[in-house]
């Protein structure tokens, strides 16, 4: 994408453009136009949407539990000694709060139904949640019926809060775009450090749910000063 927008901007140096802003006129360079895009463009594409995910792990975030739910584990092994299976490959719950997003590098767990709590990284009130799964395009077999269809989102006072405060019932759409977002509409949610994000339904797979990657938005919650 950001190739395609370059290639769109002319390569001239000498012409001037003229902008204004409040009023003040001023000019500036192709080549600086050029060079702010670019550095937007690159921060957008880095991450894929203007939003910062408290949940991602290598900026602080971390799964505290998956509940009962148990991971899946496929038939096939990746390693084995004249034919018996020593090794059978299967992703960790990790998997849902980095960055990969290649076939198969999701967090399959078991049947219809599944639970993550996960520590942010910063104490927030949080604003939208994102699911992303890869596209039809690039599936194994051309479908996805094993991405989540219908989740919740709990906000926890603590890792070992079994209650919670639904923050949400939402709805993946395996029509819609790989990446969606999904906006809190309850105001005055309070802040959470903790978030529970359960599964409740798939799109039709019996044997297992598979979760590529899980994004939590927000604002940093700052105390009011006494």
């Amino acid at each position: 994408l950001t190739e395609k927008i370059m290639k769109e901007i002319p390569q001239t140096e000498a012409t001037e453009v003229y902008v204004s802003e409040s009023g003040v006129q001023g000019k500036v360079t192709e080549m600086a136009v050029r060079q702010i895009v670019t550095e937007a463009l690159e921060k957008f594409s880095a991450d894929k949407i203007a939003m910062p995910d408290f949940a991602l792990e290598s900026a602080g975030g971390s799964i505290i539990s998956t509940k009962c739910s148990e991971t899946f584990h496929k038939n096939t092994a990746r390693l084995s000694i004249l034919g018996i299976p020593l090794w059978y490959v299967s992703n960790s719950p990790r998997s849902v709060i980095q960055p990969e997003m290649q076939p198969g590098s999701c967090w399959a767990f078991q049947g219809r139904r599944g639970h993550l709590v996960i520590e942010l990284s910063a104490n927030i009130t949080p604003t939208a949640f994102t699911l992303e799964h890869i596209p039809k395009s690039i599936a194994p077999e051309g479908k996805i019926d094993s991405a989540p269809k219908e989740f919740t989102v709990l906000g926890l006072s603590n890792e070992f809060d079994t209650v919670g405060s639904n923050l949400g019932n939402f709805t993946y759409n395996e029509s819609g775009p790989p990446l969606q977002t999904f906006s809190i509409k309850k105001p005055n949610v309070g802040n959470y450090k903790f978030v529970q994000l359960s599964v409740l339904e798939n799109h039709g797979n019996p044997l297992y749910t598979c979760i590529y990657r899980f994004r939590v938005h927000g604002i940093p919650y700052k105390p009011k000063k006494k």
